[in-house]
């Protein structure tokens, strides 16, 4: 039966079994139970020092007082004038923030292999992120203060916002009819000049007198759609890379309906990544192109360039990989969703055909940022009944996938749960194994410091894996803003130039910090590898693959 907002079964079932670990670790038959029951009865302690101290300054001090608990630096849940300046929701405040550390320390010190303990910490936050006092109509001031103030006005709007998403099924984060696809996002000149039943390729036209000789292939992440590398002319790295003279040529994944259900993953490498590839060249009439991969479009890329090697076809340059797992030893808080028993279901349900909902996958994602994309909205569109605020990113972040079963599941299993791909040969695809280490060509690899989808550690084992000369390089911020990071904003910061025969903390004491985009620092080096200039010519295409429609394309205009 369909869950409200798509709660998909992996969810469910992981807080069933970190509440099964939960028990187990704190069970008094278990061996070293009392060694356990020593350290919480310390944190009990302090917790209770610290509750004695809050409601002595609540009941005889004032709030002008200093706090006993703070929220973190960067916690906007309580930043309203009201929550400080009235008693109760002050202590209301602070009450829930010392519980909140009692529950996170509590699931920390539970004794749990790291994979159960992972897993059992995520879904503590979880539980401390759904019980904020913020969450509430009857405690958070400001929505109350609204309702009164409106005379309920406030509540009928929630309610019928409620209603809405309850009926899409899915928590709405941004104003989604303030964008268009191919009008205000994803509207850089181009046009389709290939498509098959996985993908469309798009030529973007040159904003350049002369081009590089070799064009630049984009391999996006088909769990979300391209255009994150072009919202806005502001903010598109399509739009910068075509600046810096490059032809560049962006896969659009087809989101999968039950017409391409039955999608393997050799049919994402080879009729995706490999045909996009070749395409490229044949149109360019260069020798090589080349490449960049995001996320699991890195995967792919990665795989792709990886059968080509086998197969003995040169043509690939360089490889950039932003953010991209190709060592699933440690693959994040994605990982606390994905086990034996959960990939068995997946593969009996829809790995021999069927779709995994884009839906369910964007719920998923949501709960790793709860307190950004969650809670947030539940307070602003229930409680105090208003629209979400227009905001590219997060209408790409609403503009969900679905996934081909067969091709979910191979990756669940090979990637996530095996981590096959590390090991040279262990893997076939294509009809040829796959050995990471035959990529013999320079190689870009990006991670990003607060990356909650693909930590930058893991990504860091990539260059690793990889043949050729690799630079790594560490933006500043998360897996989305880490990577589309503009360079004439001139913000963040970013890290190269370590040693890459250390760990990763001792490539990081050694690096070099840099403030800004890492864009022009990637610009420079894939600069190297443009094969040489050419005037830019003014037609799309080519005459044996002509122009089939104008950029973005069908594909990325159909909904999950």
């Amino acid at each position: 039966m369909p869950r409200p907002f798509n709660v998909p079964d992996e969810f469910v079932d992981g807080f069933i079994k970190s509440m099964q670990s939960f028990w187990k670790a704190y069970d008094p038959n278990a061996a070293g139970f009392q060694v356990q029951l020593d350290r919480v009865a310390r944190l009990q302690g302090d917790y209770l020092q610290k509750q004695f101290a809050l409601w002595t300054r609540s009941l005889v001090g004032g709030v002008s007082e200093a706090p006993v608990v703070a929220p973190a630096p960067g916690d906007r849940r309580f930043s309203a004038a009201e929550w400080r300046e009235s008693r109760l929701h002050d202590l209301l405040r602070q009450n829930y923030l010392l519980n909140a550390s009692f529950v996170s320390d509590v699931a920390d010190l539970a004794d749990l292999p790291p994979k159960a303990k992972r897993r059992l910490r995520f879904y503590a936050r979880q539980l401390v992120e759904m019980t904020s006092p913020a969450n509430f109509l009857a405690t958070n001031p400001e929505a109350a203060k609204l309702a009164v103030d409106s005379q309920g006005e406030t509540l009928r709007a929630g309610l019928a916002n409620l209603l809405n998403d309850l009926k899409k099924g899915g928590f709405s984060i941004t104003d989604e009819s303030a964008f268009e696809v191919g009008k205000n996002v994803a509207a850089s000149e181009g046009a389709v000049v290939f498509e098959n039943e996985i993908f469309q390729l798009l030529q973007y036209a040159p904003l350049t007198a002369e081009v590089a000789l070799r064009p630049l292939v984009i391999v996006p992440p088909c769990i979300n759609k391209f255009y994150i590398l072009d919202l806005q002319p502001e903010n598109s790295f399509v739009r910068y890379a075509t600046e810096q003279g490059h032809t560049v040529f962006v896969v659009s994944w087809r989101n999968p309906d039950a017409s391409c259900d039955d999608l393997t993953w050799d049919d994402y490498v080879g009729k995706g990544a490999i045909e996009a590839i070749e395409t490229a060249v044949a149109i360019a009439g260069a020798d090589k192109a080349n490449a960049i991969g995001w996320c699991v479009g890195g995967t792919i890329l990665s795989c792709a360039l990886a059968v080509l090697e086998a197969r003995g076809r040169d043509c690939v340059a360089s490889l950039t990989l932003l953010t991209t797992l190709l060592d699933y030893e440690d693959p994040g808080e994605l990982g606390v969703f994905i086990d034996e028993e959960g990939v068995v279901q997946r593969e009996m349900t829809i790995g021999q055909g069927g779709l995994y909902s884009g839906k369910e996958l964007a719920f998923v994602f949501q709960t790793l940022r709860g307190n950004d994309l969650i809670w947030p909205n539940v307070v602003n569109n229930y409680l105090k009944g208003r629209s979400p605020e227009a905001f590219d990113l997060l209408y790409w972040n609403a503009d969900t996938t679905n996934l081909a079963g067969p091709m979910y599941t191979y990756y669940l299993r090979n990637m996530y749960l095996e981590n096959n791909l590390r090991v040279p040969g262990r893997l076939t695809m294509c009809g040829v194994p796959v050995d990471l280490g035959r990529i013999d060509v320079p190689s870009y690899v990006l991670g990003t410091q607060e990356d909650h989808i693909v930590p930058w550690r893991s990504a860091f084992r990539s260059p690793r894996l990889l043949g050729g000369r690799s630079q790594f390089v560490l933006g500043a911020s998360g897996h989305i803003a880490g990577v589309v990071n503009p360079a004439s904003k001139k913000r963040r910061k970013f890290w190269s130039d370590g040693d890459l025969d250390g760990d990763a903390d001792s490539w990081f004491a050694s690096a070099k910090e840099t403030p800004g985009s890492w864009w022009p620092h990637w610009a420079r080096w894939a600069g190297a590898f443009k094969g040489g200039q050419a005037e830019a010519r003014a037609k799309l295409g080519s005459p044996a693959f002509p122009t089939i429609e104008p950029a973005p394309g069908r594909y990325v205009k159909a909904k999950a």
